[in-house]
């Protein structure tokens, strides 16, 4: 399958982000812009501007009519997809560094980075069907655990919300009161920071990316651990097939470290596992640099990866991918 090379990003990638439908992909960057593709051609259909920092995440509602972003200049930004016109900024303290919309899209969870002798926070903010009516108040906030929250979702009906970060802990609060309910125990939870979490098409596990070098499969209620893959490098990002039993990892070492790698040393790749049997079927190569992104197109016909190179890349799965026997 030969890839799309989508260069629209002066900057390392961070997130990769499809709508429901499939046909458009949000990537956010380091470079401020976060923009929209066509998912079918790769073509550049616009960019969104107004932030003056890193896009760390982003979200786009059901209908695909709202994109809401989150980024290192302290602020989470909602806007039109449509036209790329502001419609809202929540301002923080702190960089904002997860966002995620609720079923339903009536609220978003942002969280926010320890800064400056600040903890870091879980919130959760309503929003607005009509953006002149919007308020920057939030009706939960959680101060957190120890250092960066890397990722924070909803659960099942908007009940809960997980949240997974630096200290390598998973936890599932309650959204409504804001209580602690489950965290991950010590022996089974990872030993690094967690990088990414993402949760299966039908909503009942996720799967989470480490440092610690595996990816990690629960179940989104009990948080009990179905499935441990294992690579040989830390895992910056993850994503599930929303139609096979395949999870794909992307990851290479730290940035620092890379000139340090030859690229055909198959250290930049995606690697494919088997959901169920956790053995590996296979790898794409192609960034010239640790894969920080990666989402599987909800068809799970496609997926993209972006890397620390600033390309996305979207692949196209050939007919024998679907035929593949174990």
């Amino acid at each position: 399958m030969r890839p799309i090379l989508m260069k629209g990003h002066e900057r390392p990638l961070t997130f990769l982000k499809y709508n429901r439908e499939g046909d458009l992909l949000f990537s956010c960057a380091k470079d401020h812009t976060p923009t929209v593709w066509f998912a079918d051609n790769g073509e550049r259909l616009g960019t969104y501007r107004g932030h003056n920092g890193a896009v760390w995440c982003c979200d786009v509602s059901r209908d695909s009519m709202r994109l809401i972003t989150g980024s290192a200049d302290q602020t989470v930004k909602l806007w039109n997809v449509q036209t790329g016109a502001q419609l809202y900024s929540f301002n923080f303290d702190s960089p904002a560094r997860a966002v995620d919309f609720s079923v339903g899209d009536k609220l978003a969870v942002i969280s926010t980075d320890p800064f400056m002798g600040l903890p870091s926070t879980i919130q959760v903010k309503c929003i607005a069907n009509d953006p002149s009516e919007q308020t920057g108040e939030s009706v939960l906030t959680i101060k957190g655990p120890q250092g960066r929250i890397n990722r924070a979702v909803w659960g099942p009906l908007n009940k809960t919300i997980i949240s997974a970060g630096e200290d390598a802990t998973i936890r599932i609060w309650d959204s409504e009161t804001g209580q602690l309910l489950k965290e991950s125990n010590k022996e089974t939870a990872h030993q690094k920071t967690v990088t990414s979490l993402t949760k299966s098409a039908d909503g009942s596990h996720f799967l989470t990316g480490s440092l610690d070098k595996s990816a990690k499969l629960w179940d989104i209620r009990t948080l009990a651990l179905i499935k441990t893959y294992v690579t040989e490098r830390p895992v910056n990002a993850c994503a599930m097939s929303p139609i096979l039993d395949h999870v794909v990892i992307g990851g290479g070492q730290d940035a620092s470290h890379v000139t340090t790698t030859d690229r055909r040393a198959g250290k930049f790749e995606a690697k494919f596992f088997h959901k169920i049997l956790q053995e590996e079927i296979g790898g794409v190569k192609g960034h010239f640099g640790p894969i920080n992104a990666l989402a599987f197109n909800p068809d799970g016909r496609s997926f993209s990866s972006g890397g620390e190179d600033g390309y996305v890349r979207l692949h196209h799965f050939d007919p024998d991918y679907f035929n593949i026997k174990m």
